[in-house]
């Protein structure tokens, strides 16, 4: 009988997620805790790097599960896990790449990775029974990348957007979002220390204003995992209780709306915060996948 070694069987694509997965796992790192960074789960974010660094489309796992991998595309991913694992920097600042609502945007460590709620709120059609046809003028307030902003001119064809953020290094980001999806021509990027800069006073007032601001309260904030605490604090620390930035915003931003606007705001966790800094407003509040408590909708008329 021969004692030849057997040829080794190749490793597929499937296979090798699952190993990576399996390293994920072992390393302890975090996925889901409330905050979201793209992914919630090992499997979920081993499959997005092996296809990402592949280059294969991440939707089509199925198609590809079983094709082999050659050895060196196996040792450039081991070497990637291998950082994912060392650094605890979440997988979008290693691909440069994250994914809302279907769309893709390039995201650095100068943004947080977005996971806005109100992403949904937009492909879902839950903002627009406060619309109308007479809506034109839109701000996106604490833009980061410029998701959002992005999000909102795709959605509605017809208007114009101000994405406005303190950080010039997201705006920087945001720019090249902008660019990417060509909508130049209807986003306006704004240097804002809230809504310093912003000029919707000047022009009858936004009709629509969204805002994922910091929320964060200082608990919170020092549990943080460290792939969240790789984001920038600019745009998660909220304060002591995570409302910080909206007691500043709810100052003034009456002024900014015209007369049938709305603002669409994201507290994430902080209901009870809210309600305790704000007992006197009484907001509707959105369903979303993360439950009927974390985004909300008041009225001009509301916060004048």
């Amino acid at each position: 009988m021969s004692t030849a070694a057997m040829p080794a069987q190749p490793v597929t694509i499937l296979a090798l997620i699952e190993q990576m997965a399996a390293r994920l796992e072992a390393a302890g790192l975090s996925f889901s805790d409330g905050f979201g960074q793209g992914t919630t789960n090992a499997f979920d974010e081993a499959a997005w790097l092996v296809l990402w660094q592949l280059g294969l489309p991440l939707d089509e796992l199925d198609e590809v599960e079983n094709k082999a991998v050659a050895p060196a595309d196996q040792a450039q991913l081991a070497l990637l896990f291998d950082k994912r694992i060392s650094s605890r920097l979440p997988a979008a600042y290693l691909t440069n790449e994250a994914w809302l609502m279907g769309v893709p945007f390039y995201v650095d460590e100068r943004v947080i990775i977005p996971r806005s709620l109100i992403a949904e709120l937009l492909d879902d059609g839950s903002i627009d029974p406060w619309l109308s046809d007479e809506t034109q003028r839109v701000l996106d307030l604490c833009t980061g990348n410029g998701s959002l902003a992005v999000l909102a001119a795709m959605t509605y064809p017809d208007v114009t957007v101000d994405a406005a953020d303190i950080s010039p290094d997201a705006l920087a980001v945001a720019r090249i979002n902008v660019d990417k999806h060509q909508l130049a021509s209807r986003i306006t990027l704004i240097e804002s220390d809230g809504l310093a800069a912003c000029r919707g006073a000047d022009n009858g007032g936004y009709d629509l204003i969204l805002c994922n601001p910091p929320y964060v309260n200082a608990t919170s904030m020092a549990a943080l995992p460290a792939e969240f605490r790789a984001e920038p604090d600019l745009a998660l620390a909220g304060g002591i209780d995570g409302m910080d930035f909206v007691r500043s915003l709810f100052l003034n931003v009456a002024a900014q709306m015209n007369e049938n606007a709305v603002l669409v705001l994201e507290i994430g966790h902080e209901r009870a915060n809210f309600e305790r800094a704000f007992p006197h407003l009484e907001p509707l509040w959105f369903e979303t996948s993360a439950g009927s408590d974390q985004v909300m909708l008041l009225t001009r008329e509301q916060l004048a």
